[in-house]
């Protein structure tokens, strides 16, 4: 090959090179910097003992719901943005929870440790308590457990289909019940299981009925993808 046309060549491969670096760059920059909030429950004695919701804000997500005595096993999601919109909305209001103190600091019964955790880069952030009157932390934790409600209703349909069909019908009445309280940010999160236990003729026929309810009462709510939950009887 003529040298200057092998010369040429390296120009024009050191080019694309240069302009796809910067493109891309910022893109891994971005993510490598993303903010991240975690929220995490521990109640020693509890079901589920631990309860952890990492929500990243390059759009990653992951949970980890375990008894104490089980090893760690987060596992992806998926949440929405509008969701994770929020929960970013709601720790920029509480600072990102920089020198934040939540608790009461008074003589109650244990309702479980419970932290928010905020970090950046070397930016780190966490608060704890076990009870708050403070509304817009409030907020947030309910955001979090109906993550957790949403999650623990999947796994257990998701369960109860595979291993345990007799069961189902009692695992669609709980999640009945916390689609009835509105805690669950993203109910059609759970319409491709509920839509497999309708048409799956091996699960008894009320089962079955309760399931296509459930589905259709999802799909015509017309509420909104990412809602934020409604607070429930008890406070976070």
């Amino acid at each position: 090959m003529n040298p200057i046309c092998r010369y040429r060549r390296v120009l024009y491969r050191c080019a694309i090179l240069s302009i796809a670096v910067m493109l891309i760059g910022p893109l891994v920059l971005r993510a490598a910097n993303g903010a991240t909030i975690t929220y995490r429950r521990v109640f020693k004695g509890s079901n589920p003992e631990f309860i952890e919701i990492k929500i990243g804000e390059d759009g990653s997500a992951a949970y980890d719901i375990r008894q104490l005595t089980e090893d760690p096993d987060p596992q992806p999601f998926q949440v929405s943005d509008t969701v994770r919109a929020k929960i970013f909305e709601l720790a920029g209001e509480l600072h990102n929870f920089e020198g934040l103190d939540l608790d009461v600091h008074r003589k109650i019964a244990d309702l479980g440790q419970k932290t928010f955790h905020y970090e950046k880069g070397a930016e780190v952030h966490e608060t704890h308590y076990n009870y708050t009157l403070d509304r817009t932390a409030m907020q947030l934790a309910l955001v979090f457990e109906g993550l957790f409600q949403q999650q623990r209703d999947l796994i257990t349909l998701e369960q109860k289909l595979k291993y345990d069909r007799l069961g189902v019908n009692d695992a669609l009445h709980q999640f009945e019940q916390d689609l009835g309280q509105h805690t669950i940010p993203e109910p059609e999160r759970l319409l491709p299981v509920l839509d497999r236990i309708a048409a799956d003729s091996r699960v008894v026929d009320v089962a079955r009925h309760l399931s296509r309810a459930l589905a259709e009462r999802i799909r015509t709510s017309g509420s909104p993808e990412g809602a934020s939950p409604q607070p429930a009887s008890s406070h976070p």
